[in-house]
This record gives C-alpha cells, structure tokens and sequence, in this order.
C-alpha cells in the first residue's frame, strides 16, 4: 500500500507537458512555418501559375493602355517573385522568415503606390480601353487565381511568410473580380473611368494587405529577438 501511495506522489509531483496546440488556449500554439514537402510543391505550382498569368495580362495590358489590367498583371508578376522568396525562406530561422515576410510587404506597398500614379496618369491622358478585353483576361486571371487559391487553402494561417502567400492569392482573386467588372462597365458605358477606379480599388487593397504583412512580421522580429 505505501509503495502505491509513493508511486501515486511521484506520479502527481511530475510536471505536465502539454502539447502544442493550433490556438485552443489549451497550450503553446506553434504557427505553420511550411517547412513540409507537400508545401513546397505547392509553391511551386503556384509559382508556375502566376508566372503564366502575369505573360497572358501583360501583353493586354500593353496593347490596351488598362490601368486594372497593368495592376492584375504587375501583381501576377510580383506574386511569382514574392512566393520564390517564401520557397527560399522556408525551413531558415524565424528572424529569416520574418524578415523576408517584411520585404514582401514592403514591396506590395510600392507596388500599389505605383498603381495609383498609373491610375492617376491614364485620369488625364489617353482614350478608354477595350472593355471586352479587359473582361476577359480579367476571367482568365481569376481562373489561374481559383487553382492557386484552391491549392493554398488549407495553409492560409501560418506565420508571416506562409500568411503573406495567402493574403497575395486572397488579393489576386478580390483583383480578377474587379478587373472583370471594371471591362464590364468600360464596355457599357464607353468610358475610361471605370478602368481607373477599378485600379484605385486595388492599390488600396493591396495597401491593406501590405499593412497586414509588415504588422506580424515586425511582431515575429520582436518576439525572435
């Protein structure tokens, strides 16, 4: 019996691991790093997507002088070297990760500054574009953007830099939409304003995003100092 109870007080005075959790509150949550193969070739394909995409809408762009198509095609580009940089940073150290999460924020920022000058550029100068054209390259961005979405799904949570890849996907689908719409109303109503608009819209979204970006990066340095 004292053998019992002596085993028993051993048993209650050892200390409780408690397993990581992915945000319960019951224990320490450890955020998705996509450190796993399966990730990796998921970027990659997603890597591929968008580097068709941006070829595809940069040469509409370029014939058609559209301000959505410009900012739909800059930002299949940017994706493509921004989820490069997320390939590279995964599996190195969180202040790594973090910092590479930062850049891509910062970079977002700068590329929806530029959009809007673009935007404000065609307000004064040049005839509308093709809304038919728009449209449909538009359509086609939004299909290239629903199989990269579809393949990101499940990792939209995760830290900085597996978060930033989905906020770009998030974006790119909210943009393809737009850009859709935009042709649409171009077409309808023979006028340029829609098309500038419509790039207005998505330089403020990608503005957000970027915000986004650099707010958990800046809290991921600080706790990994």
């Amino acid at each position: 019996m004292q053998k019992g109870v002596s085993n028993l007080e051993v048993a209650v005075s050892q200390p409780v691991l408690e397993e990581p959790s992915a945000g319960c509150g019951c224990g320490a949550a450890v955020k998705f790093d996509g450190a796993t193969p399966a990730y990796r070739r998921i970027l990659w394909s997603v890597i591929a997507i968008n580097a068709l995409a941006f070829v595809a809408l940069a040469g509409g762009a370029w014939l058609q002088g559209s301000a959505a198509l410009g900012a739909n095609a800059l930002d299949f580009l940017a994706d493509s070297a921004t989820y490069a940089i997320s390939l590279w940073a995964i599996g190195r150290s969180t202040r790594v990760r973090a910092g590479a999460a930062l850049l891509k924020g910062a970079s977002l920022g700068l590329l929806a500054a530029f959009i809007l000058g673009f935007a404000i550029w065609r307000a004064v100068s040049g005839a509308p574009p093709e809304g038919a054209v728009i449209s449909g390259l538009g359509l086609l961005g939004f299909v290239a953007n629903g199989i990269a979405a579809l393949l990101l799904v499940r990792h939209r949570d995760g830290d900085a830099n597996v978060r930033s890849v989905w906020l770009c996907t998030r974006n790119d689908l909210i943009e393809s939409l737009v850009v859709a719409a935009a042709g649409g109303l171009v077409w309808i109503t023979a006028s340029r304003w829609p098309d500038l608009i419509a790039g207005v819209i998505l330089a403020l979204v990608f503005l957000q995003s970027a915000w986004a970006i650099i707010r958990q990066s800046r809290d991921e340095l600080r706790q990994g100092s």
